[in-house]
């Protein structure tokens, strides 16, 4: 069985974080582990509070998987502080972890800030370059480019820049996108662009996307997929998960979870276990 590690946080409402990312790895068949940065007290409706762990204890997880459950491939979402981002880019390199997909989580659904400002640009200039496929939302992105990002066609340049800081690609997501009946997704590698596009689904649910889609990548890659292949797996998962979103926490202002009990795309014999 193929191993995936998620480094982020936890999320007491379990709708994104750390309990996403492993209902997702196990939808998808791979065995999740984790390094838990931060511990949040929130639900539906928003942040109550968050804590940042010591950045040595992030450290000894990680270290702690990588000498007995080594991933086939890992992500990084909420990080926290800028100690924990130094940590965790000094693990990358000293434990030569691969196919990693950074989710640049900076501000929760609710919008709710989840990282320290003074360490957003530390997560362009130390972990963009180590990261094989960058999963910026628009805001993320313009916070990571300062320019601005809010059209596919900026989208795509927004990509070609993160791609310039080092990355080997970066998936511009489009979800925040303004008055469009469909949702524009921008993946750009150094010699191609491809643009998904789904249909829009009128609905509040949608806390948890970025954090499923990141960790729907992150599975395709340790079960052997391509970039592309995985991406474009995890994008079709993710809408399906929101179009069969249960419905939970309160109806008015809030953003309920997806459902993770979806199916993952089948998988051919070729991946075995």
């Amino acid at each position: 069985m193929r191993i995936a590690l998620t480094i982020a946080g936890s999320d007491s409402g379990g709708g994104a974080g750390i309990q996403a990312d492993l209902k997702t790895f196990h939808q998808f068949g791979v065995f999740g582990t984790s390094a838990v940065t931060a511990v949040t007290a929130q639900n539906t409706v928003g942040v109550l509070d968050w804590q940042a762990l010591p950045a040595a204890l992030v450290g000894r997880q990680i270290d702690a998987l990588a000498a007995d459950l080594p991933p086939e491939a890992f992500k990084t979402g909420m990080l926290g502080s800028a100690d924990i981002i130094e940590t965790v880019a000094q693990r990358i390199a000293e434990h030569s972890l691969r196919n990693y997909v950074l989710d640049p989580v900076m501000v929760a659904t609710s919008g709710d800030r989840l990282l320290d400002r003074d360490a957003e640009t530390l997560i362009a200039r130390r972990l963009v370059p180590l990261a094989m496929l960058v999963t910026p939302n628009l805001n993320e992105a313009e916070i990571l480019v300062e320019d601005q990002v809010r059209t596919p066609d900026q989208m795509e340049r927004a990509g070609r820049a993160l791609v310039d800081l080092g990355a080997r690609a970066a998936l511009i997501k489009g979800g925040h996108l303004a008055n469009t009946d469909s949702i524009v997704d921008v993946l750009v590698q150094k010699s191609a662009v491809r643009r998904f596009t789904h249909e829009r689904i009128d609905t509040t649910s949608t806390h948890g996307t970025g954090c499923t889609l990141s960790a729907g990548i992150v599975a395709g890659l340790a079960l052997g997929r391509s970039l592309e292949q995985s991406v474009s797996d995890a994008l079709g998962f993710v809408h399906r998960a929101i179009a069969a979103a249960p419905g939970l926490g309160q109806s008015s202002g809030g953003h309920g979870p997806l459902n993770h009990f979806v199916p993952a795309p089948p998988r051919p014999p070729s991946e075995g276990l």
